[in-house]
């Protein structure tokens, strides 16, 4: 799939919560050639420090060549992109990577725990949401989701929210909210933390779903020469998130 490098102009930034942040940035190449569940890697500064990108998921897609993108400011690089004003340049290489495959006219459920929410958004605009489509939230509090819950619910998904504190929906984790809805969907795709999604492809595998999840790694280049991102595969082997995910069918990984 193509690749491109842009430098790209930064036109808008959100403030979600305390220290979550949603970019739209005018990148038309990249923005062309996009699929969900692919990825971009950002250089946050001009100099060498921080010397590495840093990893995004396309979090959406517009029709005037701009894409979103979703982050938590939780280290130097975030923290100092956290700073980045509109009007501002980034330089970006992507798309990246293997996406989701799209399950067309078939009732499905999402789930996005943490930033594992950020890819789901441009996955769900480009489904037909038919029949009983549901989207699955997790986050630490309210703040964090319930503009998002929202924009998915304005797609026409039943939204259910998980959050640590029970400020809204379950108090708990998003898997105890997943048994209820399996048997309406024939379809599951999940991106968050490790252990909540190896227990959702455990619940899928069980009621006989076939679920895609989308891996989350550290990268060095997101090209695959510096291997830094493999992870263990089923059958004892290796992947490379990168390249051949981040999106992998549920079976494919070594949990």
């Amino acid at each position: 799939m193509p690749e491109f490098q842009e430098k790209c102009k930064v036109c808008a930034v959100d403030r979600l919560s305390t220290d979550v942040y949603r970019f739209i940035i005018q990148a038309p190449l990249i923005a062309a050639a996009a699929h969900p569940g692919q990825f971009v890697m950002v250089r946050v500064v001009d100099s060498f420090d921080p010397l590495l990108r840093r990893p995004f998921s396309i979090h959406q897609k517009f029709t005037d060549g701009s894409i979103g993108l979703l982050f938590k400011a939780v280290g130097s690089g975030t923290e100092i992109l956290a700073r980045i004003d509109p009007g501002d340049f980034l330089n970006l290489i992507g798309p990246l990577g293997r996406g989701f495959d799209l399950a067309l006219e078939e009732p499905v459920c999402l789930i996005g725990g943490g930033m594992g929410i950020a890819p789901l958004h441009f996955l769900a605009r480009q489904l037909v949401v038919t029949g009983q489509s549901f989207i699955l939230l997790g986050a630490r509090n309210r703040q964090e989701v319930a503009l998002l819950a929202d924009e998915f619910q304005a797609m026409g998904y039943t939204v259910q929210v998980a959050t640590d504190d029970g400020s809204m929906g379950h108090h708990g984790f998003i898997p105890e909210l997943l048994d209820s809805v399996l048997p309406a969907v024939s379809r599951v795709y999940t991106c968050g933390p490790f252990p909540m999604m190896k227990t959702i492809a455990e619940q899928c595998l069980r009621a006989d779903v076939v679920c895609q999840v989308s891996l989350e790694a550290h990268m060095a280049c997101g090209l695959g020469a510096c291997l830094g991102c493999t992870v263990k595969a089923a059958q004892g082997k290796y992947v490379h998130v990168c390249k051949q995910g981040p999106v992998f069918n549920s079976g494919e990984v070594g949990w």
